[in-house]
């Protein structure tokens, strides 16, 4: 059985959530992801990385020259991170929050602690979808 967790495409009036697990090459299979987000997709950012790159890998990667970070300013991409927090009592929590990817780059630390941070999904809105050009 497959693990889904993390593997979804939700829509609302305004935007298109994508499980951060999926890789490139699934979300062009995937029925419910906007057909000009596969064409960016697919004429930007799968000429830059695999097919099998996810973008919860992509991200912590990435570099400020690259044509699939100027993709996800034009998008106005965000991602969701959760960083483990040790609380007053010595367990650990997640602390979630949505963060661009000019924020992810200028965190060298998160680059670091990779492993640790979890990555649930990506949030594009639909006018920005719209609005990029191919």
């Amino acid at each position: 059985m497959e693990n889904r967790d993390f593997k979804y495409v939700l829509q609302d009036v305004s935007k298109v959530y994508i499980g951060a697990k999926f890789t490139y090459q699934e979300m062009m299979e995937e029925e419910a992801v906007p057909f000009k987000l596969k064409a960016i997709l697919s004429h930007y950012i799968l000429k830059e990385v695999a097919g099998d790159t996810t973008p919860e890998n992509h991200i912590f990667f990435i570099r400020d020259t690259d044509i699939s970070c100027l993709v996800y300013r034009q998008l106005k991409a965000k991602f969701k991170l959760d960083f483990p927090v040790r609380t007053p009592r010595g367990t650990w929590q997640y602390k979630s929050g949505y963060h661009t990817i000019d924020e992810i780059l200028e965190k060298e630390d998160w680059r670091a602690k990779r492993d640790e941070i979890i990555v649930e999904e990506m949030v594009v809105t639909k006018m920005h979808i719209m609005m990029m050009s191919l």
